[in-house]
């Protein structure tokens, strides 16, 4: 039967709207499964003013078989056949003949007992029941209550239409009671209507200038988009998150396209386009990359045939142009340089210092790193570019656009003349923001990238500031995942935790919690970081585990060991490899370290695995220390066969002590080799419990 529901509200902000909608889904298969009603589909849509959900439901829950267990067989029936008192006792207890009872077979063994059919409920009362607590847990960033009530949702909540088999559902949340009927676009068609489905529902809707589903409006935006700008022969600068804004801030798409006075072409693209962006969420037009005088904007409307929409952002917009350029020609009056001094004036953190600490800081880290990886030629500039890379937070623009940050520190410093790896640098340093944004392009950017977040890193954590799962203020995640995709995509080969040692180090005492303390910490974060990318990559999660917990002190190397066994998963020595691994490892369990000594090799098959891991050890080092992890894995794959002969022909656990612990060195050396390629113990077989 066809499920309609739909919850009218105030207007949401676009964030609430994406985050109800997945919560929405969630909530009824969860409560659905567990009520034990089929469902053939569920779907949400979303706007600025309503939540949807819609599906097929079965008419009632399943009937459900439940078994009772009386006393066991020996105890209920007589050597005779008949039923002792025992068994008409539980009998009577359940309301049926001692005559019902069955032999029922359990892994106790055989007792007495009754199968039972449970009628399933109606789902519309189900539906009834579970739909107050479905809408009550839904949360969001901010919650907001009205009157006189505790009830917290995102907005108010003004209508609710619900319907099950084309019939009103009867609930209610805090007094607002479900009915049959919904109202149109707010400014254009208040009035209501009383619907019967869901194709009804949505038809009516669009008449009266709603369009719920949220990819029908991207698709009209889309739509409308590319018929302005093939009139212009332009492009429409890129800008995903303000198109995502905007699909779930609007009911009914209309494009408008504006223009602005040619004189504030002078100012840079990026100012331009931000300065649209923000306040009014407009688009930037581009040809050739270069900002032309004209920007469209999408309003919650269906025709502006006096133009208001367009004059009112054209009006509004010269006035925020005004603004920016202003900005822009006050901010290089005086130079990057003289500004920094500053910098001593803007803390950073409480307990971490000002920013001109933080400046002095990056200066060291980007020193450093730029020996580790060798980019010589490009030291000077990247410590150029940190002295400078905070000095746009005294600007001017800035204070006005945030999210200019780095990128107008960068600009500023193009126009000073200052080289093209200095600027570059302070402009992408902030990059990527996302993961799906995209890294820093120059060297120098990369290096002032992952200097910058890990020092926000170990400095907020030194400070005793830990993330769970709900808090994370300083953004460390986002840190942590930005370095993390830097040195990936750039391919840097470096000792992490040697990194996280001179952060730490150059830090000094200003860090209140213990050094090791601090390493460990972040060691694991981005442990977990790294298993959060990887997965969100699609790879298996358990050759994640075995590529991480295999260690990361080279982060690049991670990845490539989890690609290599991407790539060799399906091969036919895998299993046999990882089966063997484990049984290694198993042995290995909570045993004191030992050293191998050859003279103590008595057995053939034991002489042989020595030989053959040493041959394969002098051959995969170099291989793992320059990333070659295919390479190494396929190699490692041609010590199973001795191994295999070792267990099956020597007593490891010999009462012979000395020989003992030789043959358990030899595995531990095995082993040792075993986890530089990867953690096979974390890897899952077929049949076999997963790793704890």
């Amino acid at each position: 039967m066809e499920f309609i529901l739909e919850l009218n509200t105030e207007e949401m902000p676009p964030a609430h709207v994406k985050a109800a909608l997945v919560q929405l889904e969630e909530r009824f298969k969860e409560q659905l499964l567990s009520q034990n009603v089929e469902r053939r589909q569920i779907k949400t849509y979303g706007t600025c003013r309503r939540l949807v959900v819609t599906g097929y439901f079965s008419p009632t829950q399943k009937d459900r078989e439940e078994e009772f267990i009386g006393p066991p067989k020996a105890v209920g029936m007589k050597q005779d056949g008949s039923f002792s008192s025992a068994a008409k006792g539980f009998a009577k207890s359940q309301g049926v003949r001692v005559s019902e009872l069955k032999v029922i077979k359990t892994a106790k063994g055989e007792y007495l007992g009754l199968k039972k059919i449970e009628r399933g409920m109606p789902t519309r009362d189900i539906l009834s029941e579970i739909l107050p607590q479905i809408v009550s847990s839904l949360s969001f960033p901010k919650m907001m209550r009205w009157g006189e009530s505790s009830f917290r949702f995102s907005r108010p909540i003004k209508n609710i239409l619900c319907l099950f088999g084309g019939k009103k559902l009867s609930f209610s949340i805090e007094g607002i009671r479900a009915g049959n009927s919904t109202t149109g676009h707010k400014i254009y068609f208040p009035k209501k209507i009383k619907v019967r489905s869901f194709k009804e529902y949505r038809e009516a809707l669009k008449k009266m200038k709603v369009v719920i589903d949220q990819e029908e409006r991207r698709k009209m935006i889309l739509s409308q988009i590319g018929r302005k700008l093939t009139s212009l022969k332009a492009e429409l600068h890129p800008d995903e998150g303000l198109l995502e804004r905007l699909v779930y801030d609007i009911e009914y798409p209309y494009v408008i396209l504006g223009s602005f006075p040619e004189e504030y072409l002078e100012l840079p693209l990026e100012v331009l386009s931000t300065a649209m962006r923000e306040g009014q969420k407009l688009f930037s037009i581009v040809k050739e990359k270069k900002q032309q005088p004209f920007f469209l904007g999408v309003a919650d409307a269906y025709q502006d045939s006096k133009s208001l929409i367009r004059k009112g952002n054209e009006r509004v917009l010269k006035a925020r142009l005004d603004d920016a350029k202003f900005f822009w020609e006050q901010d290089r009056k005086a130079t990057l340089r003289k500004k920094a001094k500053a910098l001593d004036k803007i803390v950073f953190q409480e307990k971490l210092g000002s920013y001109e600490d933080k400046t002095q800081r990056l200066k060291k880290i980007v020193s450093y790193l730029a020996d580790k990886i060798e980019a010589t030629k490009e030291k000077k500039q990247v410590i150029q570019a940190a002295e400078l890379s905070k000095v746009d937070l005294l600007t001017e623009m800035v204070r006005e656009f945030p999210s200019l940050q780095g990128n107008v520190g960068g600009l500023y410093a193009r126009e000073e003349k200052y080289p093209a790896l200095v600027w570059k640098a302070v402009y992408e340093h902030y990059q990527p923001v996302s993961l799906d944004d995209e890294p820093p392009a120059s060297l120098t950017g990369a290096i002032l990238s992952i200097a910058d977040r890990l020092d926000s890193i170990v400095g907020v954590i030194g400070t005793g500031i830990t993330v769970t799962g709900s808090k994370d203020p300083f953004g460390l995640r986002r840190n942590a995942q930005g370095v993390c995709k830097v040195i990936i995509e750039r391919k840097l080969c470096l000792s992490f935790m040697r990194l996280l040692d001179k952060v730490i180090a150059i830090y000094g005492e200003r860090l209140q919690e213990p050094k090791e303390k601090i390493k460990s910490y972040c060691l694991d974060f981005f442990s977990n970081r790294l298993r959060y990318i990887f997965e969100r990559q699609g790879y298996r999660y358990d050759l994640v585990n075995a590529s991480v917990s295999a260690g990361i002190d080279n982060l690049y190397h991670s990845y490539l060991r989890l690609i290599a066994l991407d790539s060799l998963k399906d091969s036919p020595s895998f299993e046999p490899l990882i089966i063997i691994a484990k049984r290694v490892n198993n042995i290995l369990k909570d045993q004191p370290l030992f050293k191998v000594n050859q003279a103590l090799l008595a057995e053939k098959e034991e002489r042989e695995l020595y030989t053959t891991f040493s041959i394969i050890k002098n051959n995969i080092i170099p291989l793992i220390s320059k990333g070659d992890f295919s390479q190494a894995q396929r190699i490692i794959f041609r010590i199973r066969s001795s191994i295999n002969s070792f267990f099956d022909n020597v007593l490891v656990m010999t009462d012979e002590v000395r020989m003992r612990r030789n043959r358990l060195a030899l595995l531990q050396a095995i082993s040792k080799l075993l986890i530089q390629v990867a953690d096979y113990s974390q890897i899952v077989i077929e049949g076999q419990d997963s790793p704890k």
